[in-house]
């Protein structure tokens, strides 16, 4: 699936997940999950607010995670996509994508993984 980074004014906040990829990966009786970031995996909490409207997984691991990839320039704070790829269980590797990986007319789906 494709999550977006999200950027604010100070730095990254998390990663957005689509509803449909939230009914689709993340049962609600889920109260973590563990994202592979290169070496590194961590475990991120879910709040209650993930299935209704706010999908984002925050972690300040993950957001150091995000700045360290430089996945935004200073004059340009549009990060680019991230391919979150289920590793069994309640695991995601998480991965920075190119935009040539990124098939058109369907943005949550990968042609490589």
């Amino acid at each position: 699936m494709v999550v977006k980074a999200k950027y604010k004014h100070s730095g990254f906040t998390g990663v957005q997940v689509g509803a449909q990829d939230v009914r689709r990966y993340f049962p609600r009786d889920v109260g973590a999950i563990e994202l592979q970031l290169d070496h590194l995996r961590i475990e991120c909490g879910l709040q209650p607010g993930f299935w209704q409207d706010d999908a984002e997984i925050r972690d300040p691991r993950l957001c150091a995670w995000l700045e360290s990839k430089r996945l935004c320039t200073d004059r340009v704070r549009t990060p680019v996509p991230l391919a979150m790829i289920p590793a069994g269980g309640n695991s995601f590797k998480l991965r920075p994508i190119a935009r040539s990986e990124r098939p058109a007319g369907r943005p949550n789906e990968l042609t490589a993984a």
